[in-house]
């Protein structure tokens, strides 16, 4: 059969980020039998033009559409950004009868109400390497679909529970073959990495448990570290660490770190941090395998806010990790995010005072925290009425504690000045 699977991302927020999930779905289904064409619009300057050129060189059977992001998380200034990948579902209707099928991370969250707002026929909730598969082979020779972990239909809803895969190492990880000659400025290029998936921490406003499920699940470090040696002789000398968690748990992490100094790789990279139970240990495998930045998710500089976030640890957690990298010549990125339930004037100053006194490379500050569902933001949401049970969250609703919104707004934009 032959699929074409377009990435309709062209986000940078901070780096351009290519299609790791597509890029496995797409081995996956060329494993399965398929004959697979990856189309990445990150850097097409007419996206129309592209469509159709792939469309036309390949004829596909069937075409999947990954959907990255639903908005820019920005409550002064937000960004809906499915309007572009309607648009691009929207070329493809009119170009052929290929039934049309959603993936991705945003789909995961919305997997409903996305799929009506794009007019997709299909959408998948979770790991798409497996239920992909598995929907081409019923395409293909059987029109009972009833059985595709995770599959939604239009008008119909969800076919099968979602199934997370146990064992990520029978998965297939990217072909730098496939990824290489579509990326300008291979050796600039961050290439994503995942080294895990799920996430047990649960964090009130998080999404992650969403689109991984909450068990983590990790591929061997020996697998990881083969992968990214295969695009180094392609090219590739820059990665980013996609997992929300890349020290938990703590010493899988240390085997990640120590899998790529025994295998001599000279490469750079990022990952997140959760700033909790990190060592002087750790600290010094991830300066020694190339590691130049992380960012820290500490979110707040106030202990009583990080309890109610449910996080797990504290500032003087945060300080200690801060100062370890610091010491280790690893750049430092923080993040806050303000605004949320129980916070106060108060509370803001303490996090805008401790967050200066890490002395970090770059800080980035929210201000009002974005509502997604089956959350604890979003249940404390309806609570407080900033929400009503009927509300689609796929359009944006932030949370922004009563009395903070223009002081604060004012506050963070006079310190990032």
């Amino acid at each position: 059969m032959r699929v074409l699977l377009i990435s309709a991302n062209t986000e940078q927020v901070n780096i351009p980020p290519l299609p790791l999930g597509l890029s496995c779905v797409a081995q996956a289904a060329r494993n399965a039998g398929h004959d697979v064409e990856l189309l990445d619009l990150m850097f097409r300057d007419d996206i129309r033009s592209a469509v159709v050129r792939a469309h036309d060189a390949f004829h596909p059977d069937v075409i999947g559409v990954s959907v990255r992001n639903i908005d820019d998380q920005s409550m002064q200034n937000p960004r809906f950004l499915l309007d572009q990948v309607r648009s691009v579902v929207s070329q493809c209707r009119a170009l052929t009868d290929a039934p049309i099928v959603l993936g991705g991370a945003g789909l995961s969250i919305f997997p409903e109400s996305a799929l009506n707002y794009l007019d997709a026929d299909m959408g998948i909730r979770g790991e798409g390497e497996l239920a992909f598969t598995i929907l081409l082979d019923r395409i293909g020779k059987d029109p009972d679909l009833s059985d595709v972990p995770g599959l939604y239909l239009r008008g119909r809803g969800l076919q099968c529970e979602r199934v997370f895969a146990r064992d990520l190492d029978a998965l297939p990880l990217p072909d730098p073959r496939t990824a290489a000659p579509a990326v300008p400025g291979r050796q600039e290029t961050w290439l994503p990495v995942q080294t895990r998936r799920g996430c047990p921490m649960d964090c009130f406003y998080c999404s992650t448990g969403a689109i991984e499920g909450r068990s983590v699940r990790m591929r061997s470090p020996g697998l990881v570290v083969g992968n990214i040696a295969r695009h180094v002789e392609a090219g590739f000398r820059k990665f980013h660490f996609v997992d929300n968690t890349f020290n938990l748990p703590l010493s899988y992490a240390k085997d990640v770190c120590a899998q790529i100094i025994k295998h001599g790789l000279k490469i750079s990279w990022r990952c997140i941090l959760y700033p909790g139970g990190l060592d002087k240990e750790f600290v010094d495998l991830l300066a020694g395998a190339g590691c130049i930045e992380v960012s820290l998710g500490f979110e707040s500089g106030c202990d009583r806010i990080l309890g109610i976030m449910n996080k797990k640890f504290r500032v003087h957690d945060v300080r200690l990790a801060s100062e370890m990298l610091k010491r280790a010549g690893i750049k430092r990125a923080g993040f806050l995010l303000l605004g949320g339930p129980g916070e106060t004037r108060e509370t803001v100053i303490e996090s805008l005072v401790f967050a200066e006194s890490l002395g970090l490379e770059a800080l980035k500050i929210t201000t009002g925290i974005r509502i997604y569902p089956d959350t604890m933001l979003a249940k404390a949401a309806l609570e407080d009425g900033v929400i009503s049970p009927d509300d689609d969250l796929l359009f944006p609703r932030f949370y922004m504690a009563q009395g903070l919104g223009e002081w604060l707004v004012q506050t963070v934009g006079s310190v990032s000045q």
